[in-house]
This record gives structure tokens, C-alpha cells and sequence, in this order.
């Protein structure tokens, strides 16, 4: 099993107590294709905080691979997500001063791989996309399809074993909501990688292999 969480809770402290995830048992497997679905509150943004390593857990037990992902310094977890999990986010999360292919070139100059290289197999990431045509035009220059796009390029170019993917078509319209979604599907079934979409549209999470309800912090069903 690639993801295990075994009785996960979650308590914030900012003014009263808000105990947010109760008690959350989930395993995914590798390869699987599964929407998390809720109402705003529900908890689904902090299961995804903690799936991605970017918020840790009160009690219970995260595992990915058979390791226990647990009190990790800062950077252990960042290393940890830079080489297992790729992000997308509804509001995209690209630098406005930086083109497109340098936008995707980013997770590989953290990863510390040469310039030249880096470059090429952004450019290669962003031809897969449809948007190679684009690679030196800046966020504010391109249509939120376009920008989805090269969201999609840099989360999938370091080879994740899982994407995260936070409402990836909240901000788009109908039609540009499908094609990412298609474009998810294809990735999905031809890389074999790990999809896990958060949303609250009952027709994105239609699009999934798995649905999984989460409610007051429960997992209702999945």
C-alpha cells in the first residue's frame, strides 16, 4: 500500500480547541485515481496538508511507502515532498516574474540538476502539455488553461510518485475543467501515478476511480 493513515487526528489551537480530523483510517494504493470530496470545513484541506507533508498530525499514524511520516525537521519534509509528491493548486502557485519553462524548471534547480538539463526536460514537460509554444510568456500572459497547464508540467517533472491536487479546476471554466481533468486521467493511466483530487464538485469527483467523503473530520464512506 503506497499511502496508509491509521486513526489520524488533528486539533487547532488558534482560540478554542477545533479537533478538525477524528480518527481518519485511509490507504491508497499505487496507481489509484481518487477524489476526496467535502464541504468547506469538512477537513479535506487538512488531510491534504497532511497527505503533502506540509502540516503534521496530533496522534495516529501516517505511512507512505512502509515509512512513518513523522516529526520530520523542515527540511526532511521538503526534501521528502520535492522527490515523492507533485502539487496542484486551484490558484496555480506560479511566480509572475519567471516564464513558463522557468516556472516548471524550479523543482529540478532545487533538486540541484544542471541548468541545461533542467531546461530541456521543462521544455519537453511543457510540449506533453499542448503549451510548448508558450514556455517563454509569463503567467499574466496566458489564459488560466494555459497556466493549469504549466502547473500541471512542473508537479509531474520530477517523476512524483503521488499528485496533490487542491481544486485544480476551481478556477476554470466548464470546458477548460474537463480537458485538465482528462489530461489527469491520461497521466494517470499512462504514468501510473498516484492522483488524489481535492474538491467539493460532485461532476470532477465523478471523473474519479474512488470517491472518499469526508464530513465533520470522518470519512463518511471510500
Amino acid at each position: 500500500m503506497l499511502l496508509e493513515l491509521h486513526d489520524i487526528n488533528k486539533t487547532y489551537f488558534s482560540g478554542q480547541p477545533l479537533h478538525v480530523l477524528k480518527g481518519i483510517n485511509l490507504s491508497i494504493d499505487t496507481g489509484e485515481f481518487v477524489s476526496i470530496m467535502g464541504s468547506s470545513g469538512s477537513g479535506k484541506s487538512t488531510l491534504l496538508n497532511i497527505l503533502g507533508i506540509l502540516d503534521n498530525y496530533d496522534t495516529g499514524e501516517y505511512y507512505i511507502d512502509g515509512k512513518l511520516i513523522k516529526n520530520l525537521s523542515e527540511r526532511q519534509a521538503a526534501d521528502y515532498r520535492n522527490r515523492t509528491i507533485g502539487f496542484i493548486f486551484q490558484s496555480f502557485n506560479l511566480i509572475g516574474f519567471k516564464t513558463a519553462v522557468e516556472n516548471v524548471e524550479l523543482p529540478l534547480f532545487y533538486q540541484g540538476v544542471p541548468r541545461k538539463k533542467r531546461h530541456e526536460l521543462a521544455l519537453e514537460y511543457l510540449d506533453k502539455m499542448g503549451i510548448r509554444d508558450w514556455a517563454q510568456h509569463y503567467p499574466n500572459e496566458m489564459s488560466g488553461g494555459q497556466k493549469q497547464r504549466v502547473a500541471i508540467a512542473r508537479a509531474l517533472i520530477t517523476h512524483p510518485r503521488i499528485i496533490l491536487a487542491d481544486e485544480p479546476t476551481g478556477a476554470l471554466d466548464s470546458k477548460t475543467s474537463n480537458e485538465v481533468m482528462e489530461l489527469l486521467k491520461e497521466l494517470n493511466r499512462e504514468e501510473k501515478v498516484t492522483m488524489i483530487i481535492v474538491t467539493h464538485d460532485p461532476k470532477v469527483a465523478e471523473q474519479t476511480d474512488r470517491k472518499i467523503h469526508i464530513s465533520d473530520g470522518i470519512i463518511a464512506n471510500g
